[in-house]
Order: C-alpha cells, then structure tokens, then sequence
C-alpha cells in the first residue's frame, strides 16, 4: 500500500476514499492537481503523483518540444501515473497529442474544445481521457464520444469558465445524476472539507487547482503564489465575459478589464487588452500589477505555501476530521 505515503494515516482513511476515479487511473486518492498554464510542469506533476494523487503537465503553456521535454523529466521523476492536460482550441492540439501519444503517456485531461476531435486516435493508443465541462450539455457530449470521465467544473475556479457561470456545488449533482461514467469534481476545492463536500454530492473525485498552485513545486512566480494568500474570501473577480470568462484574483489589470467591459469594448478592443502574453507576465513572471493572475475562490482557504506532500498530509487529516465530524452530527 505504498507505506510511504500513508504513514500517518489509518487504513481505515484510505480505503474510504477509493472510488472509480482512484481505480480507473491506478492512484491511491482520487485526487487530481489541474493543468494549469505556467504552473503544472513536470516538478508539480511529479510531486503530486508520487504522494499519491494524479499529477497532471499543464501543455497549455509550452511548445511541443517543451511538452516532450516535461513528460520526460516527468518518467524520471515518478514511476507513478501522470497525465497531460491539453487545451484543444490551441492552434498546435494536434502536434501536443502527437507528443504524449509518442512519449507514452496514458491519461489525457482535454479541455477548451470538443473531445470528438482527437478522442478516436488517443483511444486506439490505450489513452485514458477526461474532459473538462461547465454544464451537463457539454457532459452528455464527452461521455457520447468515449471520454472515460469528466470534469465538472464550476464557476468558482481559476481561469476560463463557463458562461452559465454555474456553481460546483449546483453542477456536480446534476452531472452525476445525468451521466454513466464517473464526474470529478472542480471549482473552489482547496481543503479537505472540500473534497469530502464533493464526494457528498456524488463525485468520484476531486480536481485542485489554486490550492496546488500556491505550493513550493509550482512553477509559478513566488510573487503570485503570494498574492493567492493574501486574497481572502473577496480577491477573485470574473472578466471577459465577451470572450471567455476568466476568473482571476483583483489587480490594476482586472479592474481595467471590468472598466472596458462597462464602457462598452468590443471583442476585438477587449482581445488587444487581453494580448498574448498576460497570463505568463503575471503567473510566471510576477507582475501583480499588470499581469493576469488567474486564481479561483478558493484562494480564501489558501494561507500558506507548503510543498506537495506537506499539502497532502493536510488534506488527507482535513478529510479525515471533516468526515468524523459528520458521523458525530448525522445518525440514521
């Protein structure tokens, strides 16, 4: 049972949070760290599959070449399971696939575009693959093509979202109760009442993203790592509702974003505010100023910046308490 992992913990803790997410990747917790742009490369991916959840290499980020390069050091990092998450609406999805299907990775988190589009070539490679979805529509869809899972993911996540702008805690229960194959929860989970919330509402899993953000093996900038602690309940703010809503925590940017909205801006004014580069100025380089600093409402859980196994230590004993309290509340 990998004891390694679970020194501080009871076979009794373990074995309650198997479910069809933990089996169907092979991992002893179910429970999956995002593929975050300028975030998930392959020293967080590692980390979080080594202490015993799925680490996933966020390629949204990086050139195929750098994709290739990540998977590798990613082999010599762990033995365990690791996925790659790919934006399909990139301009080069397709030269991304090639690459983790030529390198061998097994699990394929798609996001941003229709899975239809490269599900039947990752298939035929024995790839496991997920999709991220904001409603049951976009659910219904990915399960009708063969995705083996889905994403739910509210609006409370960091990044882009959905326009519906529907909640975690509204659009679990809807996908779970909707669909065949297993839902992982996402969207605000950053402790471990939280992941016992979402396997409440009938998730089989949990995906974290800004809590895994805001830890040592994170590629990000030390300065947004530190902007996700000091955000509290109130630090994150939705933009760009006409060109892809986007979560991100509060700066001078974000305001100008909400200004240009109110006054009015176009999509293509809004596109030139928004340029190529704002994500990687303020995830990676630091500009808490002008940078966009995509962070979910989770960030106002988030007070400290643990590495990875400190974090799931946490998590798991977080569970643990959240669960004994819930049989000391609930008698049937």
């Amino acid at each position: 049972m990998e004891a390694e992992f679970i020194s501080n913990l009871s076979r009794e803790i373990v074995i309650k949070i198997r479910t069809k997410i933990s089996e169907l990747f092979s991992i002893q917790y179910p429970i999956v760290q995002a593929g975050m742009v300028w975030v998930s490369g392959w020293k967080l991916a590692s980390a979080v599959s080594n202490n015993g959840g799925l680490g996933l290499i966020g390629s949204g980020s990086m050139k195929p070449e750098l994709l290739r390069e990540h998977i590798s050091d990613c082999k010599n990092a762990t033995g365990k399971p690791f996925g790659v998450n790919i934006p399909l609406l990139r301009g080069d999805a397709d030269e991304l696939v090639k690459v983790t299907i030529e390198e061998g990775v097994k699990i394929v988190f798609s996001s941003a575009g229709h899975p239809g589009k490269f599900i039947d070539l990752l298939k035929k490679n024995d790839i496991k693959v997920v999709h991220v979805v904001p409603s049951v529509k976009f659910a219904l869809k990915a399960q009708e093509v063969g995705c083996d899972a889905v994403v739910g993911e509210g609006v409370e996540a960091g990044g882009h979202n959905g326009a519906d702008e529907t909640t975690t805690m509204a659009l679990i229960p809807q996908l779970v109760d909707a669909l065949k194959v297993p839902v992982i929860a996402a969207g605000g989970i950053a402790n471990g009442r939280g992941i016992l919330a979402a396997l409440s509402l009938g998730a089989e899993g949990v995906q974290i993203g800004t809590r895994f953000a805001a830890t040592v093996e994170s590629s990000a900038h030390q300065i947004y790592k530190q902007k996700i602690v000091e955000a509290g309940d109130n630090g994150t703010v939705l933009a760009f509702k006409k060109i892809g809503l986007v979560r991100m925590l509060k700066n001078d940017f974000a305001f100008k974003a909400i200004k240009a909205e109110k006054q009015g801006w176009d999509e293509e004014k809004l596109k030139v505010l928004l340029g190529k580069k704002r994500e990687r100025l303020g995830i990676f380089e630091g500009d808490k100023i002008e940078g966009e600093l995509e962070a979910g409402q989770g960030s106002g859980l988030i007070t400290d910046i643990p590495n990875v196994e400190e974090l799931f230590k946490n998590l798991l004993d977080e569970l643990s308490e959240a669960q004994k309290r819930n049989n000391n509340l609930i008698s049937i």
